[in-house]
């Protein structure tokens, strides 16, 4: 948990070092997400932090205010996003930096086993901070793509990867596809050098990737064709073209980087 709350507070910082010096109209600048500008990227981090917070502070009230969000089926982000619409870029910004800091305050000391409920399957309180870190790293690459930064990839994608490889079987549930039977191997090259390993040794089906491609692709950030994943049989290569480590309605996909900058921002 240490460690989670860690990482969690650096890759925050990493958002907050790209927001910081925009002008307010920067803001508005439409990013990879149809629909979405910048404004809502943000006011969509700070959002589910609250509601994770209030996850563990008053299951019975996230209960309430989830059952009134899934009212609105799967565009029920976007409709999270039309609600803040009119919030400045200084109060966003804010806004996010005190739902972060709130939310680390809370979780630390706690059981990392203690199960709290969300969107969907119940998880454990270290399964909530990891989501909280995939959500900001990946919506911190929707930033960076729109206002054509870099991505530097750190060990803290350690924790996406895991969670990208545990959410296997979610990906196809999630699709109403029956899951396969074989196991599958991970092997990606850490930015540090080192190979994050996951799954059997022995297994037939294996994915080879750097660990920010994989991580890429199973968070939708990156179009799989556009990276150099590679698999060795048809359920790995199944698997990445349908992999997706966050909760909610199933998503479309990336499109290539040449199709967005054709057609201004898509998801």
């Amino acid at each position: 948990m240490s460690n989670l709350l860690d990482d969690l507070v650096a890759e925050t910082k990493v958002v907050v070092a790209m927001l910081a010096p925009l002008e307010d109209s920067a803001w508005e600048l439409p990013t990879p997400a149809s629909g979405w500008a910048i404004r809502d990227q943000v006011s969509h981090l700070a959002y589910f932090d609250e509601a994770a917070l209030l996850s563990l502070d008053d299951p019975e009230k996230f209960q309430s205010d989830a059952g009134a969000l899934s009212a609105y089926g799967d565009s029920f982000p976007d409709e999270v996003a039309k609600k803040y619409h009119d919030v400045t870029p200084a109060k966003l910004l804010e806004w996010l930096k005190q739902a972060r800091s709130d939310l680390v305050s809370a979780f630390t000391g706690i059981d990392a086993r203690q199960r709290l409920k969300w969107y969907g399957p119940d998880m454990s309180a270290a399964s909530s901070l990891t989501a909280r870190l995939m959500e900001t790293w990946a919506h911190g690459v929707d930033i960076a793509d729109t206002l054509a930064l870099q991505i530097v990839p750190t060990n803290r994608l350690r924790h996406i990867a895991h969670l990208g490889f545990n959410t296997r079987e979610f990906s196809y549930t999630l699709r109403n596809l029956q899951i396969p039977k074989e196991a599958v191997r991970v092997e990606l090259g850490a930015p540090d050098g080192s190979i994050w390993n996951f799954g059997p040794q022995e297994a037939k089906e294996v994915v080879v990737a750097s660990a920010l491609d994989f991580c890429l692709v199973v968070t939708q950030r990156r179009n799989i064709s556009e990276t150099k994943i590679t698999t060795s049989g048809p359920i790995s290569s199944e698997w990445m073209h349908i992999a997706q480590a966050y909760a909610g309605a199933v998503g479309p996909g990336r499109e290539t980087q040449a199709s967005l900058a054709d057609q201004g921002g898509s998801k």
